[in-house]
């Protein structure tokens, strides 16, 4: 009998039946599908069969997490339901097919703005901690800030604008960087693009509303002139310019012979751009980007714009879970950029809160749960810093009314607001650290929507849940009492798992699991774990073990079993199944034994940067063994074979 043989029929039948799979394929640790309808996919019962750790649907794909046993599941599922599984090339490929127009266009920016986020929330605490030294009179009677009083505070309130100019003023640079890596080409052509954008040559374009027409500098080409004007913090210009340079750069390497392709397409994709981007997209692009930033603004300054809060704070916690909220980051930034602040932002952080203390008011309900409080506490936590995903998805859309309750909160708290005339300086942090972001003298009025925002969901879900969760949602029935066994001899007792020292599988940097962009691995999906920053190119063995799988045509990942049972996942890089293998290679193949220290894979940095993955390699403890304590070292430089990464107990 096949080892997965129920869960395999359970999977096929609640997936919809074979004829709603129109591809299917897997990676190290997922069954990926394309469906022909994702309606008939019934999501609960699919994470109740026990193979299953959890599912989600990303970029046309409904994802349903194995782990590492996942090529044998995959075997055994095609086998049962008669279908031919694909290359993952092929699988997106046909999850395209699944999404309208609206739905790629908000996938593609949400693509170009996430490896944007993590500069924009340093920006955004930045510029808060300015505010607060420099903005805040808190000194002799309220009339002075730190800046006015001591000299050290001047200077630090003088250099953190470095990074957050860099940051914000820069951003162009930022986004066409992405859009070449998200679309496979050249990255340094995109940042020199970027930089063509904001260079010093050119006025700077925070300063075009208030300089006359006559002095705006031109480039004159005898027979037409071009205004030499900069696109600093720009988002629409910058995405527009992007993209002419990678269709401009794609086509060049389609119609160039191989041997000179070095030369001639760099040259033939930049130069046009550069010369389209000043003379075309970029005048297109800020007026566009005026356009959106104006009718917000008029809607957010309008009679209606209590109407217009409430919406927004109602509807924006289920814009997420479509991931059409990623336009609000373009929004946000041109509004910070072209009004010198932004009052959509606020609104933003707040819902974030307000989902989080949904979540809250669950963990209270459910205090006697623990498995339920295993995802509670730290989805709440996770809301609270800005990222509302894991509650979205694990908690309030789950049980229905805490999405609703942490809606209404949002409103009521977009109202006060809006109301009360909330700015941001700028975008990035959210949640309760959001208040870092709002302009000092709106800082009462933002507190008392942030009350508004944690009290409203938490009692109007504590409520609803007093009388819609079931007991079992609310108690963890304990395991059955083991029948007790008569004998002449007392029962030996399970002796806990020995301590285990597992030292870093490569040379640099260890991280939290949290940091890792990848929702399956940062949310402890897989287990408790944590993310190494390569600094060299191989992987070795973090402790004596056997071989249980590897990924033979990808070689990016493989499973290890220690002799007590415990179970490790290695994984390097993000994506780079998409890679087919190219940069990496294999010393180890399923069923060997190793040794601490031992050769695993090695791979090319290059090349995964040139495919435009992160390198960041994960390190998960999928089956503990009996291990109840588990501490990883982050955030120190470690060495292979010498630096303890973990310790299990």
């Amino acid at each position: 009998m096949a080892k997965y043989q129920q869960d395999v029929q359970t999977l096929l039948e609640k997936i919809g039946g074979k004829g709603n799979i129109q591809a299917a394929s897997h990676c190290m640790t997922r069954m990926r599908f394309v469906l022909v309808d994702p309606k008939k996919a019934d999501e609960k019962a699919i994470e109740q069969i026990p193979s299953v750790k959890g599912t989600f649907t990303q970029a046309g794909q409904y994802q349903v997490i194995i782990g590492n046993d996942v090529a044998n599941f995959y075997q055994e599922f095609t086998k049962f339901a008669g279908i031919e599984g694909v290359s993952k090339d092929a699988v997106k490929s046909a999850a395209k097919t699944n999404q309208n127009p609206v739905q790629r266009i908000m996938g593609a920016l949400g693509e170009i703005f996430a490896p944007i986020i993590p500069a924009l929330i340093c920006g955004g605490l930045v510029l808060g901690f300015r505010n607060i030294i420099g903005e805040v009179d808190l000194l002799n009677g309220r009339t002075q800030s730190l800046a006015d009083v001591s000299q050290f505070w001047a200077g630090m309130y003088s250099f953190l604008w470095l990074i957050g100019e860099a940051i914000f003023h820069f951003l162009p640079v930022g986004i066409t960087w992405s859009i070449t890596k998200k679309m496979g080409t050249t990255q340094i052509l995109g940042i020199v693009l970027g930089l063509t954008l904001i260079s010093p040559q050119l006025l700077n374009g925070f300063s075009v509303a208030t300089t006359p027409t006559s002095e705006i500098p031109v480039w004159d080409f005898g027979f037409a002139q071009v205004q030499m004007i900069g696109y600093q913090g720009q988002v629409v210009a910058a995405i527009l310019a992007g993209f002419v340079l990678v269709y401009l750069e794609k086509f060049f390497k389609k119609i160039c012979p191989e041997v000179i392709s070095m030369v001639v397409v760099p040259f033939c994709a930049l130069v046009p751009a550069v010369l389209i981007a000043h003379t075309v997209v970029g005048p297109i692009g800020w007026k566009i980007g005026d356009f959106i930033a104006n009718i917000v603004n008029m809607g957010l300054a309008s009679n209606f714009k209590l109407v217009f809060a409430a919406l927004f704070g109602l509807l924006y916690a289920p814009v997420v879970m479509t991931g059409l909220h990623h336009m609000t980051n373009a929004i946000d930034s041109q509004l910070v950029n072209t009004y010198g602040g932004t009052n959509l932002w606020p609104m933003i952080a707040l819902s974030n809160i307000a989902q989080g203390s949904a979540v809250l008011a669950m963990s209270f309900l459910q205090k006697r749960n623990e498995r339920a409080q295993q995802v509670n506490i730290p989805a709440c936590i996770s809301c609270y810093l800005g990222v509302t995903e894991p509650a979205l998805f694990g908690v309030n859309m789950k049980y229905g009314f805490p999405l609703i309750c942490g809606m209404i909160g949002s409103a009521c708290g977009a109202v006060i607001s809006i109301g009360t005339g909330v700015t941001a300086i700028s975008i990035g942090v959210g949640g309760l650290p959001g208040i870092l972001s709002i302009y000092p003298e709106y800082w009462m009025n933002f507190l008392l929507a942030m009350a508004a925002a944690i009290v409203v969901p938490f009692v109007l879900t504590y409520i609803v849940g007093s009388r819609k969760l079931s007991k079992e949602d609310r108690v963890m029935e304990p395991a059955p009492a083991t029948p007790v066994i008569e004998e002449s001899a007392p029962a030996a007792v399970e002796a806990p798992a020995a301590a285990i020292t597992l030292k870093a599988i490569c040379d640099g940097h260890t991280l939290p699991l949290s940091e890792v962009p990848d929702d399956v691995f940062s949310k402890g999906i897989m287990g408790e774990g944590m993310a190494f920053e390569p600094t060299g190119d191989t992987i070795y063995a973090p402790a004596d073990a056997k071989v249980t799988v590897v990924m033979e045509d990808s070689r990016h990942a493989c499973g290890l079993q220690l002799a007590d049972g415990t179970e490790l996942l290695i994984h390097i890089g993000v994506d780079t199944v998409d890679m087919k293998g190219d940069g990496f290679t294999l010393f180890v193949h399923e069923g060997d034994t190793v040794k601490a220290g031992d050769k695993l894979i090695t791979f090319s940095p290059d090349k995964i940067a040139a495919a435009g993955h992160p390198k960041t390699t994960v390190f998960i403890v999928t089956e503990p063994a009996g291990h109840n304590r588990m501490t990883f070292h982050t955030g120190i430089d470690v060495q292979h074979g010498e630096t303890a990464a973990a310790e299990l107990a």
